[in-house]
């Protein structure tokens, strides 16, 4: 077992490998992390946008791999993030430690089944979803264009070295890919005939002996609930954007039926088994008596669906025994197929059936599926600490994990509270940028509490006075997708051409936020997707509007059965469930404001309750700490002086035309190169020039000089300076500098 370096010498090296800047929050949380480790102790760390968090678990994670000679397992809950670690942070952090370490740490990005290509399928060795799909797509691409994704899919699978469907750009539709991958119940697994080709395989393999393994909440969940199969063994567990884990596992462990799935599974069956025709019979019998019922959670289950899930239990399961191989033969990939699908809606069924304690079951209705019974956990609590902390140290962490000024509720909803719960550790390590001086936290004290009705003509008139004041350049953030419909109906109505408003669900998110971060005169109104996903820097977001806290729905079957739950315990259901929901939600909505350090405006909160509720006081505690205030006048005259102030947007990239290989092309259809350079060169300005929004300082300039005399990429100084590549970009142009581009002209 190797000794590793001191921790402050490898956090040292590795900020230095990424041209970065020492900040206190990030050196606080890796020996944070460090200690945790080295304890067996679980930690929950907040850290702020800005602190540097990736590179402050990954250093710590390094460390322990290099000693222990065991894997750290990195989970996150988006693509994005995971491409990050992989494509940016890790290879950077590699590099840096490579000298101390005495070698290059390895790492590896792990996923689940279905995001690879198997060849087996391709082959026809198991059956497509679509009859004769593959075939078809393999002579004629004119089929339409499901057949061409497919020919593109075989195409693609005969050159990539990884199978991998994020390799794949452009993509294709969920439904084409469903021809070429199987999930885990469908593979053939060590009996499979091209099992030593196999990218899953191969993939599991390469894992085993690298440093840091890369996956998601969902998979490092089955894998903790099915005794880590498909992981390497690992004593180190790093969670980050934490306060999405139990949704994700929630998500995860949710059962659903259908009388499609049920009818669908009888199809596959085909002529292995002779009970497929009531199997059939079965699931048109559940779509019927589904058909009637309302949607919202079953608190016992309906005679005629009772009566219908019985006969599919009992049909499944004579099915199930027809489906077993002959004696001495192995199950070719259409019976293993057949299998998987019948086994599921036996499982999902007799679980529906049981009318588990802690299950919650409920109907909801899909456009393209019609009527589908689902069934979760009520908490997944228990779950979470016997099969994700037991044996492993955890560091979760994300920046709302304190709500209220407390890590008590997140805690809480993974299992580290209570009798018996494990010892863990909380830490706020803060943010670097000054919220107080930054932001407003204004709240309309004055308005009426917000109604059932949706907003009230004085809300309306709140709204059309902050917009007005900031010029545009706002972020309305509603409750439901009616009210910011309804808002942005009328404020178009007052505002004419003067200022635009763009409404979620009249173009895709990208294409609206592209526009709204292009125009600074423009407002973007929506609800829960950009509540999370907006990040727009700069002028073109001075002012978040905020219309009412935001509650779960009344009728939510989760929310509402864990609240009653806790009551029935002698709890709080209310703060427990619906206040923890809002707050978590409120963090990240008022986190859309401020993304850099010379962000300014104000995030206005239109609910009264924010300041006269018995639960205002959590919420606030659980939000960045901007100034607060109730003075409408102070804020409408900040708002203008912002306004009058403002430097330009930010540059919006553009998107471009692609080949299918991904290369740009031209109007014409012809490829061409991607930038290698920024040019041309212009003067250069002073300490005080502003280039998009940032005012460069002479140390900073002199940091992009010394960038450009070794040969650093842009993508690099968008790393070490935290800041979008056309605001460096811009700078460089301006200095006269040449700084080559890689991928993020791609």
């Amino acid at each position: 077992m190797a000794k590793r370096p001191a921790l402050d010498d490898l956090l040292n090296a590795a900020v230095s490998g990424v041209r970065g800047a020492t900040r206190p929050g990030q050196v606080q949380m890796a020996h944070a992390v460090a200690h945790a480790i080295d304890e067996g102790e679980h930690l929950l760390v907040q850290a702020g946008t800005g602190t540097g968090k990736s590179l402050a678990y990954l250093v710590p994670a390094v460390a322990h791999a290099f000693e222990a000679g065991k894997p750290a397992v990195v989970a996150t809950a988006t693509l994005a993030l995971q491409a990050q670690i992989v494509d940016r942070d890790m290879p950077r952090v590699a590099d840096a430690l490579a000298p101390v370490l005495g070698r290059r740490p390895t790492y590896a990005l792990v996923k689940g089944r279905r995001n690879y290509v198997c060849l087996n399928k391709l082959e026809g060795g198991i059956p497509d979803d679509d009859d004769g799909l593959l075939s078809v797509g393999q002579v004629d691409a004119s089929v339409g264009r499901l057949g061409q994704e497919v020919l593109r899919l075989r195409e693609w699978a005969s050159s990539t070295d990884s199978g991998d469907r994020d390799e794949l750009v452009p993509g294709v539709s969920e439904r084409a890919w469903r021809q070429v991958s199987v999930s885990a119940h469908e593979c053939m697994g060590g009996k499979c005939p091209l099992v030593a080709e196999c990218f899953v395989e191969r993939a599991r393999e390469a894992a085993k002996d690298v440093d840091v393994i890369v996956t998601n909440h969902s998979f490092m969940a089955i894998d903790s609930f099915e005794g880590r199969q498909m992981l390497p063994e690992h004593d180190v567990l790093v969670v980050d954007e934490a306060h999405e884990l139990v949704d994700r596992v929630t998500a995860t462990i949710t059962d659903e039926l259908t009388g499609t799935m049920v009818m669908s599974a009888a199809k596959k069956a085909g002529r292995m088994s002779e009970n497929t025709a009531p199997l059939d019979e079965a699931g048109a019998m559940l779509a019927q008596a589904l058909e009637p019922l309302e949607e919202g959670r079953m608190l016992g289950i309906p005679d005629s669906v009772g009566l219908a899930l019985a006969r599919i239990r009992d049909t499944a399961r004579a099915v199930q025994s027809d489906l077993k191989p002959p004696p001495g033969q192995e199950a070719d990939g259409a019976r293993q197929v057949a299998r998987a699908a019948v086994d599921e809606i036996h499982e999902n069924t007799e679980r529906i059936l049981e009318e588990r304690e802690l299950d919650v079951v409920w109907l909801s209705r899909d456009q393209r599926r019609g009527p589908v019974l689902r069934v979760a956990p009520m908490s997944v609590a228990m779950l979470v600490r016997d099969k994700v902390f037991d044996e492993r140290t955890v560091v979760l962490t994300s920046a709302t994990l304190e709500l209220g000024g407390t890590f008590d509720s997140v805690a809480g909803t993974i299992g580290l509270r209570g009798e018996g719960a494990p010892k863990w550790q909380g830490l706020d390590v803060g943010s670097p940028f000054d919220y107080p001086k930054q932001a407003i936290a204004y709240v309309a004290a004055h308005l009426p509490p917000p109604g059932r009705d949706g907003a009230g003509d004085d809300t309306l008139d709140e709204i059309e006075q902050l917009v007005r004041a900031a010029g545009g350049r706002a972020l309305g953030l509603f409750s439901s997708m009616r009210a910011a419909q309804t808002a942005a109906e009328i404020m178009r109505a007052r505002f004419g051409d003067d200022i635009p408003v763009l409404c979620q669900g009249e173009d895709q998110i990208t294409t609206l936020v592209r526009q709204f971060a292009r125009d600074p005169r423009t407002c973007l109104f929506g609800t829960l997707t950009l509540w999370q996903g907006v990040d727009v820097p700069g002028s073109s977001c001075q002012l978040v509007i905020i219309d009412r806290i935001p509650f779960p729905r009344p009728d939510d079957p989760l929310a509402s059965a864990r609240s009653q739950a806790i009551a029935r315990m002698g709890g709080n259901g209310f703060m427990a469930v619906s206040a923890t929901h809002a707050a978590l939600r409120l963090a990240q909505g008022a986190g859309r404001l401020v993304r850099r350090g010379d962000d300014r405006g104000v995030v206005a909160f239109l609910d009264s309750r924010m300041m006269t509720a018995r639960y205002a006081g959590f919420l606030q505690r659980s939000l960045p700490p901007f100034y607060p205030t109730t003075d409408k006048k102070m804020v409408l005259a900040a708002l203008a002086r912002l306004d009058a102030m403002a430097p330009p947007p930010v540059e919006v990239e553009e998107p471009a035309l692609r080949s299918l290989t991904g290369a740009r092309t031209e109007a014409d259809g012809t490829e061409h190169p991607r930038p290698v350079a920024v040019d041309p060169p212009a003067p250069a300005s002073s300490r005080s020039a502003v280039t998009s929004g940032h005012a460069w300082t002479d140390e900073q300039d002199e940091e992009l000089r010394d960038a450009a005399e070794s040969g650093m990429q842009l993508e690099e100084l968008v790393d070490h300076f935290e800041l979008p590549e056309q605001v460096i970009a811009s700078r460089v142009q301006q200095l006269g500098l040449r700084i080559a581009s890689g991928a993020l002209f791609d």
